[in-house]
């Protein structure tokens, strides 16, 4: 007999976000705006995993995501697995990739900036992505992503 069992429970069509580092998960939330969805969100945070240690999940019920969206995850989770459900069963996987550009995700680092100061998007350049470095289109301040503050 598997003793193995579900610590958050299975969807029947939807989006479950996996492999966030426990630390992100508030801001996986938070830029995906998942606490104004009204339908199910699961969040299992600490769970045990082989890959990286210690890992968040969560599982949205009837919502899928648009590229850009998930693409924006790579800000803060960089190596997120993300499975789309259909029917209790996983019909499509894969990874987030950086985009070449961040709009209105990240606030520049630059107190001068004029970003800051103003209301107004945020765009940054993504001039390395394995250094995982930006360039505040702006100021042209660069800052490390992985130290990005969301916007």
């Amino acid at each position: 007999m598997n003793n193995r069992k579900l610590l958050v429970s299975a969807i029947e069509n939807g989006t479950v976000i996996d492999h966030i580092p426990c630390d992100r998960t508030n801001d996986v939330v938070t830029l995906l705006k998942l606490h104004l969805l009204t339908s199910t969100v699961m969040i299992g945070i600490n769970l045990n995993s082989e890959k990286v240690g210690k890992k968040s999940i969560i599982k949205v019920a009837d919502r899928y995501f648009t590229d850009e969206e998930l693409n924006q995850l790579s800000v803060i989770a960089p190596d997120v697995t993300l499975c789309i459900i259909r029917n209790y069963e996983v019909v499509e996987k894969k990874r987030v990739e950086m985009p070449e550009e961040l709009c209105n995700i990240v606030k520049c680092a630059n107190p001068k900036c004029i970003t800051n100061n103003e209301p107004m998007r945020t765009i940054f350049h993504v001039i390395d992505k394995h250094q995982g470095i930006m360039k505040c289109h702006y100021c042209e301040k660069e800052q490390r992503i992985k130290d990005a503050k969301l916007k």
